[in-house]
């Protein structure tokens, strides 16, 4: 049997470390946070860090929105199947990303800026919410000489599969076109991660640069409807509109693009290019009392351009992560969520995770 090819899969996007615990309505009021929110960090936010750290139980994850997809695949993939860039600090925050990303068997390959610190996201959970605070840092400084040293490119020629967090549109879109260009040109699967709606508002220009590359785009409700309204598309609703999508202009003809729009609880949508029906799957909607907070899980990569199927049965690596190990304590007494962090497990058996995985 042949050996399974490693690092088939590159992703890139902004690296963050997470900083996250339980917190209170005090500490909220105290840096003047939302119960259930998103923020950029300001001056007055700048110490929750230290704050969450020193006075509360806090957890130290590899975070970034792509960072958590390529923790996620890799986490159902055989060892040494992702790498990710991306760019961080010289500090102590960026050696706890290290063992953080190590521990979840996770190749990454950091731009190190050594006059900027590591990007951070304190996060606050008080009952189901969950307020998110974040320094971009180091991860706004990624740049083309780390993607075009010798080492680098060659992960990059080497993989099959890329994927990109929109929100590296924010900061080096050369980066996400070299790619790009790389995967056509050698019939490679790009996918592509809409991320946000400001992307599609605000980053317009380089988004559209780098639509006809796209193999697959995925996306939810408000993303896409933020995609159409930009672009001026003129569908009727979600369905329609990923049929359009698909049919926009593509260079590698050799592959037909698909688009996945997500919509929560409502059903998904799967449209291919050149194909009238857009197919559509349902979601299970998770009882409330069975959500652990508000955070998202991971972006889903495509099953059909995975390096090795996704729906199997659990390894017996992965069946250890998930009914807790030395390195993932049990948390059996809290909600439990299929949220793949191998630091901070949610699946507290393996016979859940391999009934996620069945469906």
């Amino acid at each position: 049997m042949a050996a399974t090819k490693e690092y088939s899969l590159l992703v890139l996007e902004n690296p963050l470390l997470d900083i996250q615990a339980v917190g209170n309505q005090e500490l909220l009021d105290k840096y003047k946070l939302k119960a259930n929110d998103a923020i950029l960090a300001s001056e007055e936010h700048l110490s929750i860090y230290e704050d969450l750290l020193t006075n509360y139980d806090a957890k130290l994850i590899a975070g970034g929105a792509a960072q958590n997809s390529a923790r996620g695949a890799q986490y159902l993939l055989p060892p040494n199947s992702v790498v990710y860039l991306g760019g961080v600090g010289d500090d102590k925050y960026a050696a706890i990303l290290h063992d953080a990303v190590k521990a979840a068997g996770l190749r990454v390959e950091y731009r190190v800026d050594s006059k900027t610190p590591t990007g951070r996201c304190g996060v606050v959970i008080t009952g189901h919410n969950r307020s998110m605070c974040t320094e971009l840092g180091a991860a706004n400084t990624y740049a083309m000489d780390h993607i075009d040293r010798p080492e680098i490119w060659q992960l990059a020629q080497n993989a099959d599969i890329f994927y990109v967090g929109g929100y590296h549109f924010t900061v080096c879109p050369p980066a996400i076109m070299k790619l790009a260009r790389e995967a056509a040109a050698n019939d490679k699967a790009f996918v592509l991660s809409l991320s946000a709606p400001f992307i599609c508002q605000f980053f317009k220009e380089p988004l559209d640069a780098t639509v006809p590359y796209c193999d697959y785009i995925i996306g939810n409700e408000t993303e896409a409807a933020a995609f159409a309204e930009s672009h001026g598309l003129q569908s009727a609703d979600l369905k329609a509109l990923a049929r359009e999508v698909a049919n926009l202009p593509k260079e590698n003809t050799k592959r037909k693009r698909v688009v996945i729009f997500t919509q929560g609880t409502e059903p998904t949508f799967v449209a291919v290019q050149g194909e009238d029906e857009v197919k559509e799957y349902l979601s299970r909607p998770l009882r409330r009392r069975r959500s652990h907070d508000t955070n998202a899980p991971v972006t889903p990569l495509p099953a059909a351009s995975s390096p090795a199927s996704s729906r199997r049965s659990p390894s017996p690596r992965a069946s250890t992560a998930a009914s807790g190990s030395p390195s993932c304590p049990s948390r059996s007494s809290a909600p439990r969520t299929f949220h793949f962090d191998p630091l901070v497990p949610s699946i507290s058996s393996s016979a859940d995770r391999a009934n996620f995985l069945s469906h």
